[in-house]
C-alpha cells in the first residue's frame, strides 16, 4: 500500500488532484483508515489513474471520464481514442506552426516596406516551355491554402514520373489560375519542365505559353517566407508603370534539403510601360 503523497508522486499527479478524483468517484483509495481518514492505494490502481489522466487529455469532462471506465473501455479502444487525439494535436500543432510563419512573413513584409532592394527585379520575355503537371483546387491564394496542397501535389507528381522512367529536363513551375467554380478559389499547377517528346502518363503534359513581358526576381528562402518578395515585386510593377496581368509563376532553380536555402525565381505577367 502507499499513501496518498506516495502514490501522488508514483502517478506524477498532486494530491489535490487524488482527493478530487476521490471525491468524484473517479478513483476511491483502496483503503481509508476509519481513525485518521488517512488514504492508501495499491499499485494495481496506477493502471485506473492513467486511464482517466489519459482520457482527460483527450478533452473528456469527469464525468464523461467515468462512464467510460466503468463501461471498462478495453486498452484496445483507448490506445485507438489516444492515437485519435494525438494525430489531431499534432496537426494542431503543425497549423499554429505554419500561422507563425505567415504571421512572420507580414511582418517583415511590413517592416521592409520601401526598403526592399530592388534592383534585382528584371523584365524579360519567357519562352514557351513544356511541362508535365499535376493539378487541384486550393480554397484561396493565401499561402496557408496553397502550401497543404501543391507539397503534396509535387510528391505524387515525381512519383508518378519516377515510375514511368521520366527524368525532367528542367525546373520545377509553380502556376495559378482563378478556378472556374469561382469563389475565390485556385486551380494550383505543379508542374516541371520535360522533353519535348514526353506523352501523357497519369500526369498532364501541355505547353506553357510565351510571355512577352514578365516582371522577375529571386526569391531566396522557404516559399512559406515569400510573401516579403512578392509584394516588392508588386510595388516595383506599380511603381514603374507597368500592370499586372496574371499570377506570378515560381521556378524552383535551387531545392535543397534545408527550405531555407532553396532559390526561386518569380515571374510576374506584366503589359504597359
Amino acid at each position: 500500500m502507499f499513501t496518498i503523497g506516495d502514490f501522488a508522486r508514483h502517478g506524477r499527479v498532486s494530491v489535490r488532484m487524488l482527493r478530487h478524483y476521490d471525491a468524484t468517484g473517479l478513483l476511491r483509495p483502496a483503503h481509508v483508515d476509519p481513525a485518521t481518514g488517512y488514504r492508501s492505494y495499491t499499485a494495481s490502481q496506477l493502471g485506473r489513474l492513467n486511464r482517466v489522466i489519459a482520457l482527460k487529455d483527450l478533452g473528456l469532462t469527469l464525468r464523461q471520464v467515468r462512464r467510460i471506465l466503468d463501461e471498462e473501455v478495453s486498452t484496445e479502444e483507448l490506445r485507438a481514442m489516444l492515437r485519435l487525439r494525438q494525430a489531431e494535436l499534432e496537426a494542431g500543432m503543425a497549423a499554429a506552426a505554419a500561422r507563425l510563419v505567415q504571421v512572420e512573413a507580414r511582418l517583415r513584409s511590413i517592416e521592409s516596406e520601401g526598403r526592399m532592394p530592388t534592383d534585382d527585379i528584371v523584365i524579360k520575355s519567357l519562352p514557351a516551355i513544356r511541362v508535365a503537371e499535376l493539378t487541384a483546387t486550393a480554397a484561396s491564394f493565401e499561402p496557408e491554402d496553397i502550401s497543404p496542397v501543391i507539397g503534396p501535389l509535387y510528391e505524387e507528381l515525381f512519383s508518378r514520373l519516377e515510375a514511368a522512367g521520366v527524368v525532367p529536363s528542367g525546373p520545377g513551375v509553380a502556376y495559378y489560375e482563378d478556378a472556374p467554380e469561382g469563389g475565390g478559389r485556385i486551380s494550383v499547377h505543379a508542374a516541371v519542365q520535360v522533353s519535348a517528346t514526353l506523352r501523357d502518363g497519369g500526369y498532364q503534359v501541355l505547353d506553357l505559353p510565351s510571355v512577352d513581358q514578365a516582371a522577375t526576381v529571386l526569391h531566396h528562402g522557404s516559399m512559406d517566407t515569400v510573401l516579403p518578395t512578392s509584394q516588392a515585386l508588386a510595388r516595383w510593377i506599380d511603381g514603374n508603370g507597368y500592370r499586372s496581368t496574371g499570377y506570378p509563376r515560381e521556378i524552383s532553380l535551387e531545392c535543397p534539403p534545408d527550405r531555407d536555402e532553396w532559390v526561386t525565381e518569380l515571374q510576374a505577367p506584366v503589359a504597359g510601360s
